[in-house]
């Protein structure tokens, strides 16, 4: 029997798609582990200097003008598949690609990207790509730059986005809802009192998780203070990443602080201390918010970037699994709140149990090898 080849596309524009295509990865493996799997980024397909210079000007954005970036995105978010725009996007890298895939030869091809989507879609449409397109949507939202017809099947998180996307004019039964791919890990269930006890916490107090790597400096400290002198009992962990400089600030916060605080730089056991926290206060992206409702984890949304943040941040609200906090005095409200009304959190953390449907890359994984079965029997019938 032929060995499966795959080839999966992702993009270093937040490691959002990149973990979504890391934890497709590990499901095939799991599903299939003799196939052949290679994972390219999108932009070493592009000129070095037209990704560098679209990576910063993204990052800038984001950091420096959000609300600049989500006019931007909100006034493109309904473009159609034939706009100036997407056709221009479209040809990026278009004959590298077609190269490297005719040299490759895969039976499926993996997307979690959309630009890279659009343009193997397009090549669908086309007849000129034989090789069937499978999309994964890494937030609980749509924009449109996400939707093409020539895509074979989307993966997404949600009822929801499978009804945005069947607005958008893609035929349901291409759409299967698994919930976004991450890592089998998320699913164990671990004993938490050695990871409690290597962080110098205290078993069965109330603990709280800041995500701090993409914060600003100030407002994270404020909230580490916050919460390590709180007078009502709780701890903290708190994530510094490759942020030194909130690292080494935290100091004189451990040193005054009524409370136990664990810092650390960048961790990759994120499921081991979401699984020993009982609220997360974090940014909004799609993997990170569907990595904390895989582990059951409430979230609390601190300034959502306008755009897909935003979105999946009004997603969490609305099922009951997470609050926003857009200013640090809300924020403190909330914490507040939630430190005199501890059963609140419980509630929330029914919610994130309820969410989704668990398993979501063996889940997403399986749809992709049925896409593969349909298609070859109905080659060999037609």
């Amino acid at each position: 029997m032929k060995q499966l080849r795959i080839l999966v596309f992702s993009a270093a524009f937040g490691n959002g798609h990149l973990r979504a295509a890391e934890a497709v990865i590990e499901g095939i493996r799991i599903k299939e582990p003799l196939a052949i799997v290679t994972h390219l980024d999108f932009g070493d397909f592009l000129s070095k200097r037209f990704n560098s210079v679209v990576k910063k000007l993204y990052f800038e954005l984001v950091k420096h003008s959000p609300k600049l970036w989500g006019k931007f995105y909100y006034q493109t978010s309904k473009l159609q598949p034939n706009s100036r725009i997407q056709r221009f996007l479209n040809q990026l890298g278009r004959t590298d690609f077609l190269q490297y895939i005719q040299e490759f030869e895969p039976d499926l091809i993996v997307c979690t990207y959309p630009t890279i989507s659009s343009i193997l879609a397009q090549l669908r449409l086309e007849h000129i790509l034989q090789v069937p397109v499978i999309t994964v949507i890494t937030d609980y939202t749509v924009h449109s730059h996400w939707v093409n017809p020539g895509v074979d099947r989307y993966i997404v998180a949600c009822e929801e986005v499978k009804e945005m996307l069947v607005t958008g004019g893609i035929l349901a039964r291409r759409i299967d809802v698994t919930g976004i791919p991450v890592s089998p890990k998320f699913e164990v269930k671990i004993d938490p009192k050695p990871i409690v006890s290597e962080l110098g916490l205290k078993p069965d107090l109330l603990t709280f998780l800041v995500m701090g790597a993409h914060g600003s400096l100030e407002s994270t400290k404020k909230i580490c203070m916050k919460l390590a002198n709180s007078l009502v009992p709780v701890q903290l962990i708190i994530v510094c990443g490759n942020n030194r400089k909130l690292y080494h600030s935290l100091q004189e916060v451990i040193a005054s602080a009524r409370n136990p605080l664990a810092r650390l730089r960048y961790v990759d056991n994120l499921e081991d201390l979401m699984s020993v926290s009982d609220l997360i206060i974090t940014k909004a992206g799609g993997l990170t918010v569907t990595e904390a409702l895989t582990r059951h984890l409430p979230l609390v949304i601190f300034k959502p970037i306008p755009g897909q943040e935003e979105e999946n941040a009004h997603f969490l609200q609305r099922i009951g699994a997470g609050n926003i906090a857009d200013t640090e005095e809300k924020l403190e409200e909330l914490l507040e709140f939630f430190l005199s009304y501890p059963k609140e959190i419980k509630k929330m953390r029914e919610k994130a149990a309820a969410a989704l449907p668990g398993h979501s890359a063996e889940r997403a994984v399986e749809k992709m090898l049925e896409l593969m079965t349909n298609l070859r029997a109905d080659q060999k019938t037609g």
